[in-house]
């Protein structure tokens, strides 16, 4: 299925792309309106605060609700920026749309959610106000497709995706990995769908925003998404990965972004995937080397010996099939399980000599 898609038309300068920033989480009246005047004076046009916050464990602080929304209202009132928050319930889009929130956005536990889904879907059913999805937690395209389909079924043409990374269990440099040839085939398969980039749950660190900035820029996205906060060491959610406005504003000034249309951009986008290749590389390597860790305490309990010479050469044989049948050669996949196999013997010795 086609989406039926109208242009999100939200205010941008010719200079930067759509930037819409603000802090991770409402938490007073005094922090929300003095953070968006300081964005107001840096040129931002659309402001972001979480109303409600869905914690991975109960405890923390899950947003004020109904009671920031006037808030958001005010802000809207004396700086004339648009307001955004996340919904995630019919309840939340009933309330937002109360208080005259100009952009809502899903996020990525709902967006795993069929159900939760089509019951925003439902709420929004008639009403023409801009949508933006996040991609799921999980790296499944179709689910962040039938999300998209959902809300269009429902007649809602306005729609953009959030690029906000996906979350593995295994420590890793970013917070949420980008997988960055997801969004790509996303665009690929819808072209016209805008796409925004969240740099600040993709690093979850506020020193990676302005290279995830820049490099979300040369993939050609359409906007940034950024958590930004007057005083950000002291922020009740998510404090590592927001900035200041002052920082925000230094940040999108270095940016570059790129001429779509340009015909030697085309390197730089072919080499923007082999980077994010070889993080994938690098994170699958590191399983790898988990196993073979607990494959060397299981010998270590066993009484086995470090080396079983038949599993080695079992590897090296189908992986040099698999890399003929890939158009590789199989010489040069020995030599890389050579290398990646004397490494798993060395972790494998630290184990058994501890």
């Amino acid at each position: 299925m086609e989406l039926e898609l109208e242009p999100l038309q939200l205010p941008s300068d010719k200079e930067r792309p759509i930037v819409i920033a603000g802090p991770c989480s409402a938490e007073t009246e005094e922090q929300v309106i003095s953070t968006a005047h300081s964005l107001a004076a840096k040129g931002c046009y659309i402001f972001r605060a979480g109303i409600w916050k869905p914690r991975t464990k109960p405890g923390g602080f899950e947003g004020n609700g109904e009671m920031a929304l006037p808030w958001m209202k005010r802000v809207k009132e004396e700086t004339g920026m648009m307001i955004s928050t996340e919904v995630a319930t019919p309840e939340h889009v009933e309330m937002a749309l109360k208080y005259g929130m100009d952009i809502l956005w899903i996020g990525a536990r709902t967006t795993a959610n069929p159900f939760a889904m089509q019951a925003l879907a439902d709420a929004l059913h008639g009403i023409d106000i801009p949508v933006l999805v996040k991609n799921p937690v999980n790296p499944d395209l179709e689910l962040w497709i039938g999300g998209l389909q959902r809300l269009n079924q429902a007649g809602l043409m306005r729609l953009g995706v959030i690029h906000r990374g996906f979350s593995s269990y295994d420590k890793k440099f970013y917070r949420n990995a980008p997988m960055w040839q997801i969004p790509i085939e996303l665009r690929r398969r819808i072209p016209g769908l805008p796409i925004i980039c969240d740099p600040s749950h993709i690093g979850g660190r506020r020193d990676l925003i302005a290279p995830l900035c820049q490099q979300a820029m040369d993939l050609g996205f359409d906007g940034l998404i950024v958590e930004s906060h007057c005083s950000p060491e002291k922020a009740w959610s998510d404090a590592e990965q927001q900035v200041t406005p002052d920082i925000l504003d230094y940040i999108l000034s270095l940016l570059v972004v790129r001429d779509h249309t340009s015909a030697t951009e085309g390197l730089k986008f072919l080499r923007t995937q082999i980077d994010e290749l070889d993080n994938s590389l690098m994170g699958l390597l590191a399983k790898r080397f988990r196993i073979c860790r607990e494959i060397g305490t299981f010998k270590k309990e066993h009484n086995m010996t470090i080396l079983q010479a038949g599993r080695y050469s079992e590897i090296l044989e189908k992986r040099g099939a698999q890399a003929s049948l890939c158009g590789m050669d199989a010489n040069f996949a020995a030599q890389v399980f050579e290398l990646i196999h004397e490494e798993s013997v060395r972790q494998q010795l630290e184990i058994i000599n501890k």
